[in-house]
């Protein structure tokens, strides 16, 4: 009893150290057998986020399903479904939690084949960083281009260039130098200014955690020093104009009426002036209120309940924003869209549009262009199938708040819902 009481302040301690420590979202993409899952099964088993009966579990799946003969197969830490098991590739986005003593991560395992690029998608539409992994036997390939673009379109800044498998080119510095120079000229033409090249190998272990001998001729950081040191700018959203969409109008009775919402960018107080959006009526802050009490502010990252000095008409799916720095209002938009259906694009159409907590009707105009990821053609297109690319008009049957996707995920994101088949 005395031995637990003593081990109480560490865990104390230990628990406030992770709690502040910072989060990176990342992903792991590229074409298919890059290596993605083995990688994230090497730095899960790197950084000691295995305990004894999964390493056992795994060594008797490797035996079972895997694809390395004697030696652990670390995909199989990732790679959860039957189906990924029997067919050794990854069908859908496993998401991986682990630590070390500087930062958190959450990473995404995505899948490789061109028919599972919307999960890729999925998995891209909230990371921070993206490490795009490269055969090195193989180069840059239609899925590397096809990755590296939407992980550029979903507005990841971070990249990391993961040339992997060196081991199987005899850590041959010339071929890593030569994808690196022909993924820089890729780069280049899509708008990536800069991104971070490692060489690897997922399988040996090399520049993951430790740096390899093998690649004297390497300078640069491991992988997971880089992962553990590259600046990323949590305070951005805070720093940007108050924005809320609204989720909820909480009305318990008849002396309280609150609106309830996730504050998606910028700071707000009592007594700040905030617009709702699309109305433009403008009020007052009265109360920020939360199930621990009434604060004195609230900022980015806050679930609260706003109550409004004036009685002001303000539903689900309208916008709280900072009265003389208000988004902007359309029902008229031109837009990216990356079809992630089996059946095709029906230009005229009326599909359901969701954009954060808002709803709306919409119509796709027959499209301007299809987007070849390989060559950046803009390509005549009538529809758009399944994984496609393309630039669109759409309108809507009521005005919508929004903001530039580059400025703002949260009011700059969207997707369509078939109305039929949800």
């Amino acid at each position: 009893m005395a031995r637990a009481a003593a081990e109480i302040p560490n865990i104390v301690e230990y628990l406030r150290q992770h709690q502040h420590r910072s989060l990176l979202r990342f992903i792991t993409c590229g074409s298919v057998d890059d290596g993605k899952s083995t990688l994230i099964g090497r730095l899960l088993y790197e950084s000691r986020q295995i305990f004894e009966d999964q390493l056992a579990t795994l060594e008797a799946d490797s035996k079972r399903f895997g694809t390395q003969g004697e030696h652990i197969d670390f995909a199989l830490l990732v790679d959860g479904l039957a189906a990924e098991r029997e067919q050794g590739i990854t069908i859908d986005v496993a998401y991986r939690f682990f630590s070390t003593e500087r930062r958190k991560f959450i990473v995404a395992d995505t899948p490789g084949h061109e028919q599972y690029t919307r999960n890729m998608v999925t998995g891209a539409s909230t990371a921070d960083l993206a490490v795009i992994l490269i055969d090195a036997r193989k180069g840059v390939l239609t899925q590397t281009r096809r990755h590296s673009y939407l992980a550029h379109l979903l507005g990841i800044r971070n990249l990391v260039l993961a040339v992997n498998k060196m081991d199987l080119v005899g850590y041959d510095r010339s071929i890593y130098d030569a994808i690196v120079a022909e993924y820089r000229a890729f780069a280049g033409s899509i708008g990536i200014g800069a991104f971070v090249p490692i060489p690897v190998s997922g399988l040996a272990g090399d520049n993951i955690t430790t740096r390899s001998g093998a690649t004297p001729w390497y300078r640069g950081p491991t992988l997971m020093a880089h992962l553990e040191t590259v600046q990323i700018d949590i305070d951005a959203a805070q720093r940007r104009p108050f924005r809320m969409p609204v989720q909820w109008v909480n009305r318990p009775n008849a002396d309280f009426r609150g609106l309830c919402g996730l504050i998606c960018s910028g700071n707000i107080r009592p007594g700040d002036p905030v617009r709702v959006l699309p109305s433009g009526r403008i009020s007052t802050v009265a109360r920020i209120v939360t199930q621990g009490g009434d604060l004195n502010a609230a900022a980015a990252g806050q679930s609260v309940t706003i109550t409004l000095a004036d009685d002001v008409d303000c539903s689900r799916g309208d916008v709280l924003s900072i009265a003389d720095d208000p988004p902007e209002i359309a029902d008229q938009f031109e837009a990216a869209i990356i079809w992630m259906a089996d059946e095709e694009l029906l230009p005229g159409r009326p599909y359901w549009l969701k954009l954060g907590t808002q709803t709306a009707s919409a119509t796709i105009y027959t499209p301007k262009y299809q987007i070849n990821v390989n060559t950046l053609e803009h390509l005549a297109a009538k529809t758009l199938g399944l994984n496609a690319i393309g630039v669109a008009n759409l309108s809507t049957d009521k005005p919508l708040v929004f903001e530039p996707y580059d400025k703002r995920r949260d009011l700059g994101g969207f997707i369509m819902i078939d109305k039929i088949s949800n």
